[in-house]
C-alpha cells in the first residue's frame, strides 16, 4: 500500500478545492482506516467552502469561529472500504472486518463526556466530525476512532447509503421532534433539495400519508411530487401561505424548514396552529423577531435540529435495507470533479444528491 493519498481540500474559502498529499494514517487504538469510495456532496459542505454562515443584521460566523483550520478535506456522507484496523479493536462486540464496505457516521464527539456516552454524539461540545474539524470523505482515505461509527448498510447501493450519515440521520431526528403526529395530518415541508426529498421518502417509508412540500423551484416542486408530495407549492409566490392552509385544509400541526432563513422560518411559524411545532434543519440563516405574546397564546414551538445520533442512522440503513425506503435521484460524478460538484451546488442546479465517486 501506498505511504501517502489526495483529498480535495479547502484552502482558501471561496476558492477551487486544491488537492494535497498527505501521509496515510496507521490506526492506533479503536481506530479503524476506511478506503472512501462514495461521499456525497451536501449543503453544509458548500457553506464551509464559503466560509461563513449569515447570522443576519449583517453579521456572519466564520468556519473558523467553529475551531476549524484550513486546508480540510470536505465530505461527511462518506462510505468506504475497512482498510486497517487499531490493535486495540474488538471485533466480537463490534463485528468488522478488514474489507467490509460500510457507511460513516461522521458527527463524531469527544468520546468522554455525558453526551457522547448516551450515543449523543451530535450535540458533544467538542466535535471532532469529519469534514468539518478532521479530513472527510473528499479525501482517498479517512480515519473513524471506534468500529460503532460504522454502519451496515447491507445490499443497498453505496451512493445512496453514503447519504445516511447526514441527510438520512438528521430527516429522523426532525421527524422525531415532529411526532407523534397521525398518519393523515398534514406536515409542511419547506425545501425539496436533497434532504427535503429524503424527508419525503422517510415519511412514507413511515407510514405517512399528508406531505404538502414548498419550494421556489419548479424543478424541485416536480421532483417532490415524484417522490410522493401529496401538494406542492411555490414558497416564493405572494399567495404561498393561503396556497399552503388550502391543501392542508387548515393550520398545520407541524412543519420541517430545511431552508432556515428569515422568509421561510416565518412561513412555517404563520402556517402551524395552535400547539404546532416547527422544527429549523436548514442553514441558509439570518434573522426574524417574534411577538412574544401571540407565541405563547398558541404554544408554538420553533425546535432546532442539527443532524441526529448514531442510533439514527443505524435506524436509517434498517429501513433502507427493508426496501421501505426509496431513493431519492442521485447523480454519480467522477471524484477528480470534485470541484464542478461544489459548483453545480453553489448554482442550484441539482435535483437530489451529487455523490462523488472514487476510481
Amino acid at each position: 500500500m501506498a505511504s501517502t493519498y489526495y483529498a480535495w481540500a479547502v484552502v482558501e474559502h471561496g476558492k477551487p478545492l486544491q488537492k494535497i498529499e498527505l501521509p496515510i494514517p496507521e490506526p492506533t487504538g479503536t481506530e479503524i482506516l476506511i478506503k472512501v469510495s462514495h461521499c456525497s456532496v451536501c449543503h453544509s459542505d458548500l457553506h464551509f467552502w464559503e466560509g461563513s454562515y449569515d447570522l443576519g443584521g449583517g453579521k456572519k460566523m466564520h468556519v473558523k469561529d467553529r475551531g476549524a483550520t484550513l486546508p480540510r478535506a470536505l465530505g461527511h456522507e462518506i462510505v468506504g472500504t475497512v482498510t486497517k484496523l487499531g490493535p486495540d479493536v474488538d471485533a466480537n462486540t463490534f463485528p468488522v472486518s478488514v474489507g467490509d464496505s460500510r457507511a460513516v457516521y461522521p458527527w463524531v464527539g469527544c468520546q468522554n463526556c455525558g453526551r457522547c456516552e448516551d450515543e449523543h454524539d451530535n450535540l458533544c461540545l467538542a466535535q471532532k466530525t469529519r469534514g468539518v474539524f478532521a479530513h472527510g470523505g473528499f479525501a482517498q482515505y479517512i480515519t473513524v476512532p471506534h468500529p460503532r461509527y460504522l454502519v451496515d448498510y447491507g445490499n443497498v447501493e453505496p451512493s445512496l447509503a453514503c447519504t445516511f450519515g447526514c441527510s438520512g440521520l438528521t430527516v429522523l431526528s426532525s421527524i422525531k421532534k415532529l411526532m407523534p403526529l397521525k398518519p393523515h395530518e398534514p406536515i409542511l415541508l419547506i425545501g425539496a433539495g436533497g434532504v427535503g426529498l429524503t424527508e419525503i421518502s422517510m415519511l412514507k417509508a413511515l407510514g405517512h400519508k399528508n406531505i404538502i412540500s414548498a419550494d421556489i423551484s419548479p424543478e424541485k416542486r416536480a421532483a417532490a411530487l415524484k417522490a410522493g408530495a401529496t401538494a406542492v407549492v411555490d414558497s416564493a409566490a405572494q399567495e404561498a401561505f393561503d396556497r399552503i392552509i388550502e391543501a392542508a385544509g387548515g393550520p398545520l400541526p407541524g412543519a420541517i424548514d430545511f431552508v432556515a432563513c428569515k422568509q421561510t422560518a416565518e412561513l412555517a411559524l404563520a402556517c402551524v396552529g395552535k400547539g404546532g411545532k416547527v422544527i429549523a434543519v436548514g442553514l441558509v440563516g439570518g434573522e426574524m423577531s417574534i411577538s412574544m405574546v401571540p407565541f405563547t397564546f398558541t404554544c408554538k414551538s420553533l425546535i432546532g435540529n442539527i443532524t441526529g445520533n448514531p442510533q439514527h442512522m443505524r435506524e436509517v440503513s434498517e429501513l433502507a435495507r427493508s426496501g421501505r425506503l426509496e431513493s431519492i435521484p442521485i447523480t454519480e460524478v467522477p471524484w477528480e470533479q470534485a470541484n464542478k460538484a461544489i459548483q453545480r451546488l453553489a448554482e442550484g442546479k441539482v435535483t437530489g444528491r451529487l455523490v462523488l465517486v472514487h476510481e
